[in-house]
């Protein structure tokens, strides 16, 4: 599946593992706060608090070259980018310090910790993999006026990003897309317009100063329903054999893109 959608919010499946893991744990350190004791409830704030800035900036200094060209994406939490060890290190660190005075609680922890970590791999694993959808067939219009057949481009790994000028993420995430794409000599990126006309698409690059080759129109948002993307932006990672292996929904960070371009690889 590619992403869940909750009314106007749109979760892709380890965000949405993300999310209901951090109730799941928050919901049963509550329940211990009530039945056991109410030190829990103080604990489980402050530790859920601590796995999220400590798996930040583990993932920040993973990736360190990456921020340190835009930093101001440290703070841009929604592109995701968390590394679980360093949280869950720090969620060791906050309980050992917070229940320090009263070790006969620090027994009942690992049970909301549990609980979800169960969560997190539940959906993650209901979730996992996406049908091996090979490109769409017929021709596509590129903004240059030729006519391009993504499916007869099969035999390079190949980047497909769905996106449209009115899309607020499409547009933050277009200058590092086309920044890879410039760079990459594993893959091949297509820059499928989704629903805009040729004037809307070509003012759009214009007025912005990106170089995007090749841009295709697809006016009638065929490739959003060949591959049933429920929003905009997805970032389709497609194998040398023209089928899709990974699908990225919502903005896209710098290292999530050159991961899914390694991943191709292999």
């Amino acid at each position: 599946m590619n992403a869940f959608t909750i009314g106007p919010l749109m979760f892709s499946p380890d965000r949405l593992a993300a999310v209901l893991a951090i109730a799941t744990f928050l919901g049963g350190a509550e329940l211990l706060a009530r039945t056991v004791d109410k030190r829990f409830a103080g604990w489980s704030w402050r530790a859920a608090l601590a796995f999220l800035i400590a798996a930040r900036i583990g993932h920040i200094a993973r990736h360190f070259d990456s921020f340190a060209a835009e930093p101001w994406r440290v703070l841009a939490v929604w592109q995701g980018g968390f590394m679980i060890k360093a949280g869950v290190a720090a969620v060791a660190v906050i309980t050992v310090l917070y229940l320090r005075r009263h070790p006969k609680l620090l027994i009942w922890t690992p049970f909301p910790a549990a609980a979800a970590a169960f969560m997190a791999t539940l959906v993650i694993q209901l979730t996992a993999g996406v049908p091996p959808t090979p490109l769409p067939p017929g021709s596509y219009t590129s903004l240059n006026g030729d006519e391009i057949t993504p499916s007869a481009r099969s035999g390079k790994p190949m980047v497909v990003n769905l996106w449209a000028s009115w899309c607020p993420p499409c547009r933050r995430e277009m200058p590092m897309m086309a920044d890879v794409a410039a760079a990459s000599e594993d893959a091949a990126f297509l820059f499928v317009n989704q629903g805009e006309n040729e004037g809307a698409v070509r003012s759009y690059l214009e007025r912005e100063g990106l170089s995007l080759d090749p841009v295709l129109l697809d006016g009638l948002s065929r490739f959003s329903r060949h591959y049933t993307t429920p929003g905009l932006p997805a970032t389709l990672f497609v194998g040398a054999d023209g089928r899709l292996r990974a699908v990225h929904m919502g903005e896209i960070s710098r290292e999530a893109l050159l991961t899914g371009i390694r991943k191709l690889q292999e």
